[in-house]
């Protein structure tokens, strides 16, 4: 009996390189999700994010409309919608109106995270944790106002009612795990930065899942950073853009995307600071075969159903390569698995 393929997927921050415009990184959001649809990936979801310099998704649902209108095939979604921040009803609306533009290509990820600092999460939305802390209620809003049923309502998102969008429960904590059990949703974790709890997550998402009319059996999507290239030595240069864009987290300076140098021995003293080595323990970086031997182990640990990989690196065509490279391994595995 064969086994299930592993899908694969992109999660994309339009993350603003140096010297570059949003012009252009928006134009090459598309170019990336036109290659991985040629690549064969599932799905290409962006982030939502605020007042970062460096990522460009801030505008969430206008930027899937920018992919989705230059792609045919490939699912464009959010990774997530953040729903704290928004009315329901005006979420309902944005992707109701997708689900129609594209159908049956748009995906609805939603997180309860501001997907930014306190004081700008309070300027988006004054009552943001009293909203945070409904997000199950504020869920079943969206879920409401996608459904048919909903007609009869007095308040009503008309171009939502019947669409389908399928909704994803993101998470990086076990709260969120209950929640996609509770819902019978698929469930998304982030450990491509929150790597503590993915598996008391996974295993707390699997033993207390409900079946519902979504989804009859679990279905885990798992985050991880991937950066391969030709050789280990250039992957290794490739990375140390992400290296420095950690170190800006960290430090509050959060700066564009910086060209890749040489690894120092600074960077990696970095990379030995016990957070940033716990933040980046699902990273592969390397070649081919190096990436291949590390995904096929976690696959094996994790049982997931589909990877996002997220590929912070400087320059387009490098990101372009890494995921034809990532795209081959996936494919070298599931033809081992089937």
């Amino acid at each position: 009996m064969s086994k299930q393929l592993i899908a694969y997927s992109i999660l994309e921050l339009a993350l603003v390189s140096e010297g570059h415009t949003l012009k252009v990184t928006f134009n090459n959001v598309a170019t990336l999700a036109q290659q991985a649809e040629e690549y064969g990936y599932t799905r290409y979801w962006l982030a939502e994010h605020h007042n970062s310099s460096n990522i460009g998704s801030s505008a969430t649902a206008v930027l899937i409309g920018h992919v989705a209108e230059r792609t045919k095939t490939l699912r464009i979604g959010s990774g997530g919608i953040m729903l704290p921040n928004h009315s329901p009803l005006i979420i309902a609306e944005q992707f109701g109106t997708l689900g129609s533009l594209y159908p049956n290509r748009i995906d609805l990820g939603l997180g309860r995270a501001p997907g930014t600092d306190r004081e700008t999460a309070l300027a988006i939305r004054s009552d943001f944790m009293q909203a945070a802390q409904s997000f199950p209620l504020e869920l079943e809003k969206i879920e409401r106002y996608f459904s048919k049923n909903n007609a009869i309502a007095k308040v009503r998102a008309t171009v939502a009612e019947g669409v389908a969008v399928p909704i994803y429960i993101l998470g990086s904590s076990t709260d969120s795990a209950h929640l996609a059990a509770k819902k019978g949703l698929p469930y998304a974790f982030a450990s491509h930065f929150a790597t503590t709890h993915l598996n008391d997550a996974l295993k707390i998402y699997r033993k207390e899942f409900r079946p519902s009319s979504k989804l009859e059996k679990p279905y885990v999507m798992v985050g991880v950073n991937i950066i391969i290239a030709d050789t280990d030595e250039e992957a290794e240069r490739l990375s140390t853009s992400l290296i420095r864009l950690i170190v800006g987290i960290f430090t509050g300076k959060r700066e564009l995307v910086q060209p890749p140098t040489v690894m120092t021995d600074d960077l990696k003293a970095i990379l030995q600071n016990p957070q940033v080595h716990q933040m980046l323990k699902y990273s592969f970086i390397g070649s081919k075969a190096t990436v291949k031997a590390k995904v096929k182990t976690f696959i094996d640990q994790t049982k997931a159903d589909e990877l996002i990989a997220v590929t912070n690196i400087y320059d387009v065509n490098d990101r372009i390569r890494s995921y034809q490279l990532f795209s081959e391994i996936m494919n070298e595995l599931n033809d081992v698995n089937s």
